[in-house]
């Protein structure tokens, strides 16, 4: 059998693995497995395993628990910019970023399909019909243009509808080489020297020559074997051609299938064909040479990134001009879904070059899209294409067998062979160039053998045979039967005896592709209606009927509105005639025009089938190939880069690293290691948008009122942001349970372009340590602007108490998101509040989905992350019986303190001992804070009284970054702090009374006056503050020892809150009942072990908040402490440390001293331990001269705010306005004045200024405080 030289492009170094030719046998079988089928004795691997991509056979382990290799990235894993962008990754693609990564350079593809590698091509109707994607819009000779997009668009199959021929290629990495016959055929000369064609390639078409060899060293293409099973389609197709006198044109054409076991040029490990004939659906047997195999792996090795499902939409100069930006919509985690899609684009930067391979439909789009957005083009975009002459027809029903359905497992059945192994080459035998045209044999997919017989017997137009007299009438009806009855394989049947046709011709090339509403819309004029299409017409009837068989047009075309289909469409970025975009638009390396001079944007080029100017008459991808490695090397050279087209790959282990990468930022690595730490195990993903407004600027500190004013100026932003948890155990057992983020941040007013989210966090239900009782959904993201503006997005939803009933409250607390922007160094960028639209909700939900290697596995992430989300929610949204929290022996969340310097022992007149401890300024801390006001001497020793059932550490609390201790050390202050008769100690559990703890202060004030001769400043909270009243008022403490006062919460006119006022006057007293039924302490620690009444109180405390459900919480400690002075907190002002470790610091009282502060809390004043009113004037008039200041919490649920102010007005009447002072902190409670949170941005410095003031001789009034 002839072949022809000219078109078996010459390998440099040989192929890897090269077919025995006939004269020149490398195997020694005997001819009786020569004729076998090769199953029976070469290895085909259906799906291949992993040990076929290992370095070697004996590495077993290389794959470990993968099954197929994964050389794309997941998006999180992309960086910002790259020197190159590679947009697709068919052939033009491909062969760019295999060159751009030997030259040295960091290079980014982007594909919109999907990575799948032989083993996971579908194989029947079922598995591939999922995978069709159709697009386009219909409508004809003036009728209304109509959408006819359905399907998945990373689909493996895309079919483009258009206007007079549709076309068909595929998405996936590797492009339409994983789908197409494989058949490498140089472009002939005649037709590289036709007008169309750029001067620099029609005056020299074998200047082409040195790239046709360059691409075959590459794939290797090889005819079918001679010594290879004997295929009875390309026997039939060489009968047709002796039969049409056509003989010396027919030849077995190369083609990019191995034949043989071994690793091919780029390492990659090959298995020979099974001769399945499965090529058009993906082959699964490890020997389709399509760009996965060789290109694109030596491109990974080399250090390229590659991504898939990105559809690139435009590219634009970023805002420098000094870089390209590719915008593109991301199809992960069901982006889709959301109706902004394509407008909430990604984003990566080219520093360099773009490369647009994504093919001619592909790559025309999205020029012309670019144009729409700005960028100066010829107007010859999207003109002058070509379906490359394409027809597809059957020989139906022949007198022969052809064996050209498909089979995924030929097994002991006689071998189909590759798609595509015979041709009848016409192009050099015409006198004139268009005429010519290449036939070819083909073979239908398994997907499509139980369909093919009866679309092709419903088919109108039919050519049937010559002589179709009465016999062959009855044979054609039986061998209909056979198949209808027996099924398509059947020997005989009229399915197999099938010849498929494929013709590769030359056309008008007259198709447009235009963008209507948006969408391309494909328009082929004069297709199917020209002579030349007449003439191949009957030129195949005449084929046909030479073996006795029917002719019919393809079954699509009446199927799509009888019009033609091809699979080879080509142009729309046309190269230039002229070398300017009058004539084209690109010039004849690829790179695009900027209008209709010579000029073209740098960097910008063209590499696929999109930029030949003409129909081919012949199999294009060779040529595609070709003129790609010529436009690399040519854009390359002009930038002095050099490409490393020497060195070859050895074997390539693709479940190991690349020979070569680029180092990983830190939070890249932190998100390989999450992914990497996933391997085996099944995660969830899902999509969420959130739009809102923020406020740009620091001024307004309410998230709120922020968004409101926002809101004003219309100041909006919004996100769509993709959420990966690639395993659910590890983000419900991480500390802080945290789940990829990746997607785009928009607000106009920051930046012109999408801000880029990579490598973020969302953290499902972390703990909130700055909350007493909640947990956060939490919105860690980095942002990233066009122009390099760094940005941190720090977003958070609030799942605490509030949610609690009605189901409204839950909705909002989950779907409402307080954001902060700030710049790296922390200030403030702007403030607002992003929420869920309904409508948006439901896209969200829908876009929810699973990862994992198993169904099992899938659905255990699905029911557990849903178990986690809901568990964590339900608790709160019904608070109150959510499990208790008791106290624990943990010093977790505690701060390292300034330990005292000193703890004194104190005996009190009535022989009563205690404790203070004594806290020194540090002279190694730095230096201290002035008292603003100057003040006469030096600053006073401050003497601070805790109240009841606490003691020093609520002023010197550990939980919190700065507590009291902390600030008025810095200030040079020598602090005491006593722990009174009623305070956190065993003498509270006596009959002890804050009455007679007014000796235990007076022994404090005797000790600190013997060692300084200086008055003391005293800081008085509570019970603390009411026992300081009586000992003045009675004479015990003389007011003389005292610089000053902060008196907290309450001091000599106590008068209790609403709760605490109806406890307080019950008929019966409820100290009372509780020292019959209990004993005569209460202890407001507790644990699980207690006895029976104490766990009985504490179940019915659930129940017992005081305030908004902000207040409600399940620390035991908490209810207890709650139910027997009332609510000691706003709960907002405490952090989660403070509020879990409340056992550490709350003590108890007993009933006489309960009893005791709930008469002075009803009565409205200070009494005696005999209920004897202290408020006498002889009383008063010995708080003459003391300088008092107020702290009063706003939301005080012990003590009515009233008491403060009662106090107050009864000094200015006594002794007038003159040192006396009052300060209400709005959004505080009782005890949190102390041990809140950010009590030292405002209590702490009120005070401050009180000593300030008073050592100045200042003087204070009342006045407003910040909550």
């Amino acid at each position: 059998m002839s072949q022809s030289p000219e078109r078996t492009p010459a390998v440099p170094n040989g192929p890897q693995h090269p077919p025995p030719a006939a004269s020149q046998q490398t195997v020694s079988l005997p001819h009786e497995i020569l004729q076998a089928d090769p199953a029976t004795f070469v290895k085909g691997g259906i799906p291949l395993t992993e040990n076929d991509y290992a370095q070697s056979s004996a590495d077993t382990g290389a794959a470990e628990d993968a099954k197929f290799p994964r050389i794309s990235r997941p998006v999180p894993m992309m960086r910002v910019e790259y020197d190159v962008v590679v947009v697709g990754s068919g052939y033009g693609g491909a062969v760019t970023a295999s060159r751009m990564a030997r030259a040295g350079k960091s290079v980014c593809v982007l594909e919109l399909g999907r990575e799948r590698w032989p083993g996971e091509y579908p194989v029947g109707l079922l598995e591939a019909a999922p995978e069709v994607h159709v697009s386009g819009n219909r409508g004809k000779n003036g009728e209304p243009v109509v959408d006819a997009t359905i399907g998945d668009p990373t689909g493996l199959y895309h079919l483009v509808l258009g206007e007079g021929q549709n076309a068909f290629v595929a998405n996936g990495l590797g492009g339409t080489s994983l789908i197409n016959a494989n058949i490498f055929l140089s472009a002939d000369k005649r037709t590289l020297q036709l007008p169309a064609w750029p001067q620099e390639i029609s005056s020299n078409p074998a200047s082409l020559d040195t790239y046709y060899t360059r691409a075959a060293s590459v794939l290797q293409p090889v005819p079918y074997p001679d010594d290879f099973p004997q295929l009875k389609k390309l026997s039939v197709l060489e009968k047709q051609a002796e039969l049409m006198g056509q003989r010396e044109h027919f030849y077995r054409a190369p083609q990019t299938t191995a034949f043989t076991n071994g690793p091919n040029s780029s390492g990659i490990e090959m298995r020979a064909s099974t001769l399945s004939g499965q090529d058009c659906t993906g082959v699964n047997d490890g020997s389709k040479g399509s760009v996965l195999m060789n290109y694109l792996p030596d491109a990974w090795n080399w250090g390229a990134e590659l991504f898939c499902e990105c559809e690139v939409r435009y590219v634009k100069r970023d805002p420098s001009n000094n870089a390209w930006l590719v915008l593109f919509a991301w199809h992960g985690d069901k982006r889709a879904k959301f109706e902004d899609f394509h407008r909430e684009l990604m984003w990566v930067k080219a520093r360099e070059f773009v490369f647009l391979g994504a093919g001619t439909l592909g790559t025309t789009e999205i020029l012309l899209r670019s144009q729409d957005h700005g960028l100066k083009t010829s107007s010859e975009i999207g003109r002058g294409m070509s379906g490359n002459g394409d027809i597809l027809s059957f020989g139906y029903n022949t007198d022969f067998e052809v064996n050209s359905i498909g089979r995924e497992d030929p097994g002991n059945h006689p071998p189909i062979g590759p798609t595509i192994t015979g041709v009848i080459d016409m192009r050099d035998a015409m006198p004139d160039v268009l005429d010519g045209y290449v036939l070819e044999e083909g073979a239908a997919p398994e997907a499509l053998s139980k369909l093919l017989q009866g679309m092709l017997e419903l088919m109108p137009g039919k050519v049937y045979p010559e002589n179709y007299g009465l016999s062959e009438k009855l044979r054609h009806l039986f061998s209909r039967a056979e198949a209808r009855l027996l099924g398509p394989y059947t020997p005989g049947g009229s399915v197999n005896r099938t010849q498929i046709y494929l013709i590769m011709s030359h056309d008008s090339n007259e198709a447009t592709l235009t963008l209507e509403n948006g969408k391309p819309y494909l328009r082929f004029l004069g297709v199917g209606r020209s002579a030349h299409v007449k003439e191949l017409n009957e030129m195949l009837a005449k084929a046909t009927s030479k073996i006795g068989g029917t002719l019919i047009n393809s079954p699509f075309y009446s199927l799509l509105g009888e019009e033609e289909i091809t699979v080879h469409p080509i142009g729309g970025a046309n190269m230039s005639s002229d070398g300017t975009g009058r004539n084209g638009a690109t010039n004849h390396f690829g790179e695009v025009f900027t209008g209709t001079g010579d000029d073209v944007h740098p960097g910008l080029v063209v590499v696929d089938g999109s930029m030949i100017p003409c129909a081919l008459g012949v199999n294009p991808f060779a040529t595609i190939t070709a003129l790609a490695e010529r436009s690399v090397e040519g854009v390359a050279a002009k930038r002095q880069i050099r490409i490393d087209y020497a060195t070859r790959n050895t074997r390539l282990n693709l479940f190991a690293p690349p020979m070569r990468s680029f180092p990983l930022t830190r939070d890249m690595a932190e998100a390989q290691q999450a992914i990497s730490s996933a391997a085996g195990k099944s995660g969830i993903r899902f999509t969420e948008v959130m739009e809102g407004y923020m406020y740009i600027g620091d001024d307004i500190e309410d998230f709120q009122v922020a968004a409101d004013a926002a809101r004003g100026s219309s100041t909006s932003a919004r996100f769509l942001l993709s959420v990966d948890s690639y395993s659910t155990q590890n983000l419900i057992e991480r500390s802080d349970h945290a789940a990829l983020a990746t997607g785009t941040f928009a607000c106009g007013a920051l930046s012109r372009d999408p801000f880029m989210v990579l490598r973020g966090e969302v953290q499902f239900f972390s703990l909130d340590s700055d909350v007493a009782d909640g947990k956060n959904l939490a919105y860690k993201l980095d942002l990233v602007s066009s122009d390099g503006k760094l940005l941190h997005f720090n977003g958070y939803k609030v799942i605490d108490s509030k949610m609690a009933f009605p189901a409204s409250n839950t909705w909002k607390a989950t779907t409402t998101l307080y954001v902060t922007l700030t710049r790296p160094d922390k200030t403030v960028v702007a403030r607002g509040v992003l929420t869920i639209p309904w409508r948006n909700f439901v896209s969200e939900i829908s876009s929810f989905g699973q990862t994992g290697s198993t169904v099992s596995g899938r659905i255990g992430a699905t029911v557990d992350f849903l178990g986690y989300f809901a568990s964590q929610t339900a608790g709160y949204f019904f608070s109150p019986l959510r499990p208790l929290q008791y106290p624990t022996l943990t010093t977790s969340g505690y701060y390292r303190k300034q330990p005292p310097t000193e703890i004194v022992t104190l005996t009190a007149q009535d022989g009563v001992q205690t404790f203070m401890h004594v806290y020194t300024p540090d002279p190694t801390s730095g230096p201290r804070q002035n008292n603003q006001n100057g003040g006469g001497g030096g600053l006073p020793p401050i003497l601070m009284i805790p109240g009841a059932a606490v003691d020093h550490r609520i002023y010197a609390l550990p939980t919190i970054p700065t507590n009291a201790v902390d600030y008025f050390l810095a200030r040079g202050h020598t602090i005491y702090i006593p722990t009174h008769r009623v305070g956190r100690t065993p003498l509270a559990k006596s009959s002890q009374t804050t009455f007679s703890a007014c000796l235990d202060v007076k022994a404090a004030l005797e000790h600190i006056r013997r060692e300084t001769p200086s008055q003391v400043y005293v800081i008085a909270h509570c019970a603390g503050s009411i026992a300081l009243g009586c000992g003045l008022l009675d004479g015990t403490i003389p007011a003389s020892w005292l610089k000053g006062l902060t008196a907290s919460q309450v001091f000599i006119s106590p008068r209790f809150a609403k709760a605490n006022m109806i406890k307080a006057r019950l008929p019966l007293p409820l100290p009372r009942v509780y020292s019959k039924i209990v004993g005569e302490y209460f202890d407001c620690a507790t644990s699980p072990t207690d006895a029976l009444p104490q766990r009985l109180m504490n179940q019915l405390l659930r129940f017992y908040p005081v305030g908004s459900r902000a207040e409600i919480c399940n620390s035991a400690v908490c209810h207890r402490s709650e139910l027997v002075f009332g609510r000691l907190w706003s709960h907002s002002g405490l952090n989660g440390a403070t509020h879990a470790n409340l056992g550490n610091f709350l003590g108890g009282t007993s009933m006489r001293c309960l009893t005791h502060l709930m008469r002075m809390g009803s009565s409205g004043y200070v009494m005696d331990d005999e209920f004897a009113s202290l408020i006498t004037e002889i009383g008063l008039r010995r708080l003459e001269g003391l300088k008092v200041f107020f702290v009063q919490g706003g939301e005080n649920a012990v003590y009515d705010p009233e008491n403060t102010q009662t106090s107050y007005e009864l000094l200015r009447e006594e002794f007038g306005s003159a040192g006396v002072g009052r300060v209400i902190f709005e959004n505080r409670g009782h005890l949190d004045c102390w041990m809140g949170k950010s009590a030292y941005m405002d209590v702490y410095p009120a005070v401050a200024n009180h000593i300030d003031e008073v050592m100045s001789g200042g003087v204070t009034g009342e006045v407003a405080g910040k909550g």
